[in-house]
């Protein structure tokens, strides 16, 4: 599932564009259908979350987001992907490679968000967002300060809340609550956050940046055996066997997500009702 590691993971793909100049360049959504991107070169690419920043010349910025469907592909000089795929394709990007010849293309594949703006105006993108654990910057204090601004919101809630930190998906969720033996219910006051935080930041640059480790948060890459706790409802803990319980989704509630978890390495107050 797309989260601040999948993103960060996709903009390292699209480095090989960086310094290429576009030889098409389309956004084939209703807002930008007529914006084209030829001629302009690809100047480097950014996160921050689940946010991707692609600067090209001419101060512009194409902000893409993929949410729960979109992915992105990269092909090798001079391919193109599938017919059958091209259908489903919401960003393209072609490239003259330094003979002069094709490039490296991009292809952003059911993209749900994307956006071209000036990138004097990132901000108003992704200027809402909390401290990126996965970015240089990352402010450790001023994410814990977001954190317990509300010290009886739920933990499950806070992490997911992309204005306190941003990056956290709900896979990550879940499986650092177990890792912390924190019930996700449990108040964000009651918490040791920078102990989280510091655990957070360290999964989920391993999972970015080191082959083979992508979202694979026990350290085994089998299936069925790369999560403590989410996607295991009713399989036995992996540390102490207990039956993995989960609640369902909330509709259109972001503090009600599906959850996963232990209850016996993870005591505490059972799943709110649902309303």
């Amino acid at each position: 599932m797309p989260e601040g590691d999948s993103v960060y993971v996709a903009a390292r793909k699209l480095d090989v564009l960086v310094g290429r100049t576009v030889t098409r360049g389309e956004l084939r959504v209703p807002r930008h259908a007529t914006a084209d991107l030829s001629d302009h070169t690809v100047l480097g690419l950014d996160t921050h979350g689940k946010h991707l920043l692609t600067r090209f010349s001419d101060d512009l910025t194409l902000h893409t987001h993929m949410l729960m469907s979109g992915t992105w592909t990269v092909s090798r000089q001079g391919k193109w992907l599938p017919r059958d795929l091209m259908a489903e394709v919401r960003v393209l990007l072609r490239t003259a490679s330094a003979s002069g010849g094709d490039g490296p293309a991009a292809y952003g594949i059911s993209m749900p968000i994307v956006e071209l703006i000036r990138t004097r105006d990132e901000h108003t993108v992704i200027g809402h967002l909390g401290p990126d654990p996965l970015r240089a910057d990352f402010d450790a204090d001023e994410a814990a300060r977001r954190m317990t601004a509300d010290p009886d919101r739920a933990v499950s809630a806070v992490l997911l809340d992309q204005r306190c930190v941003a990056g956290f998906g709900n896979l990550w969720v879940n499986e650092l609550c177990f890792l912390r033996g924190l019930n996700p219910w449990t108040p964000i006051g009651e918490v040791d956050v920078p102990a989280l935080l510091r655990l957070g930041r360290k999964a989920l640059h391993h999972s970015a940046t080191v082959r083979g480790a992508y979202q694979v948060t026990t350290g085994n890459s089998r299936r069925g055996e790369q999560h403590w706790v989410a996607g295991r409802r009713g399989r036995p803990c992996l540390r102490c066997g207990t039956p993995i319980r989960v609640v369902a989704e909330e509709p259109n509630d972001p503090e009600r997500r599906r959850t996963w978890w232990c209850p016996h390495c993870q005591p505490g107050p059972e799943a709110p009702p649902r309303r």
